[in-house]
């Protein structure tokens, strides 16, 4: 009998690796938080949890069958398209754990050269695009697939809107991997087409372009060169629209973006005849929306500074930390909890929009309340540690340590 190549849904080896997920990602200062309405007061400073942050059930779900794929292959190579989330902790673990990471090349191509039939092969949560699954299957490897549950519902409506002739319009980024990967599910069907939009600015140009105003041909070609499929024509490929979104963006943006295309398509085509001209259907997925509505509803509290814990490139986490300084908190977008300086006391952060890390000074001045969250793909255990060293910042290490034993 031939041997499978292709898993999905997981081997049944929780209980051979719950031990070491929680030694990796658990934090008892966490539950306490939990365990107390989500607040933690030390001292004179009083820390607020978010009621939903971190691991989602996606993220949850990837990260245990990459670590259960350690168990069921113990003597294969194992090997990682990307990164399995965008959190630097996790794939640390996994890379100590003899996990080999293939990285995208300068024309944006992954090398699979390493690759041979004896090797396994994890598919990130995010995704993989049709080439490269098709690149991965032909080499005969073994493939362990842990593509979160609501990308797939993203690619199943992108392909509907493909299938009936609609333009998949994506408010997105294009170079995310999840992106790309739902990008190419368009490609399956002949005269397949995509374009990527990143948020409402470059929304407007198109709807402007779609109503016959605006920038000439060769300049929305130009600026949107990387951001639509292959020979997208913009005479033909905007008479039909079908919206849909990266998961992890902010949400009430996408909303927005999918109201204004419907508005134009109105405006260009009547009320009775738009329908036909464009779909939208709401692709964000609940983790998602759930994180962005408890970090509303923390900030109706109006800490004094709100600190987000999360990858750089994680775009969830991003828009985390971008909804905060929008509701005109101050807000720290943390990669992982040594941004916390301990000997200098400063705070290294990617100011919200920026792409370079800076280093905050004096941030703790004045502070009464922190209000804290996390990404999705941010375990607990970062997320604890975040509030430990703020306390030993503030010279508050014997007073947690009190709060803690004495619970």
């Amino acid at each position: 009998m031939a041997e499978a190549t292709y898993f999905r849904k997981g081997f049944g080896l929780k209980p051979a690796i719950e031990g070491l997920l929680s030694s990796d990602y658990h934090s008892r200062l966490i539950e306490l938080l939990r365990e107390r309405d989500y607040r933690l007061t030390v001292g004179p400073l009083t820390f607020r949890l978010a009621r939903e942050f971190g691991f989602c059930y996606g993220v949850d779900r990837a990260v245990e069958y990459a670590y259960e794929t350690r168990v069921k292959f113990p003597d294969r190579r194992l090997f990682l398209v990307g990164e399995i989330i965008h959190n630097p902790h996790v794939n640390a673990k996994l890379s100590a754990m003899g996990v080999e990471f293939l990285r995208r090349e300068a024309n944006g191509s992954f090398d699979f050269a390493r690759v041979g039939r004896d090797d396994v092969v994890i598919l990130p949560a995010f995704g993989v695009t049709i080439h490269d699954f098709e690149r991965l299957r032909a080499l005969g490897c073994v493939m362990v697939d842990t593509t979160c549950g609501s990308v797939l519902n993203v690619w199943k409506r992108v392909e509907s809107y493909a299938r009936d002739g609609f333009t998949a319009l994506i408010h997105g980024k294009y170079q995310h991997e999840e992106t790309r990967a739902t990008a190419s599910q368009v490609m399956k069907y002949p005269g397949g087409r995509y374009l990527v939009v990143l948020d409402m600015a470059e929304a407007r140009l198109v709807c402007d372009w779609i109503e016959g105003q605006g920038a000439s041909e060769p300049e929305f070609a130009a600026r949107f060169r990387e951001a639509a499929s292959p020979g997208f024509d913009w005479a033909r490929d905007l008479e039909r629209i079908g919206v849909a979104n990266q998961t992890t963006m902010l949400s009430s943006e996408s909303l927005a973006i999918a109201e204004e295309f419907r508005r134009s398509m109105v405006r260009r085509y009547g009320e009775a005849a738009a329908a036909g001209h464009v779909r939208s259907f709401d692709t964000i997925c609940s983790a998602t929306q759930e994180r962005q509505d408890a970090v509303v509803q923390l900030l109706a509290e109006r800490p004094d500074l709100m600190l987000v814990v999360g990858g750089y490139n994680s775009s969830n986490t991003a828009h985390l930390a971008e909804l905060a300084e929008g509701q005109g908190v101050r807000t720290y977008h943390l990669e992982d909890s040594d941004c916390v300086e301990l000997e200098s006391g400063t705070l290294r952060h990617r100011p919200i929009g920026g792409k370079a890390e800076a280093t905050a000074t004096g941030w703790l001045e004045g502070v009464k309340t922190i209000g804290i969250t996390a990404g999705a793909s941010t375990p607990n255990n970062k997320v604890g540690e975040t509030v430990l060293r703020v306390c030993a910042v503030a010279g508050l290490g014997a007073e947690l340590e009190s709060v803690v034993s004495g619970q």
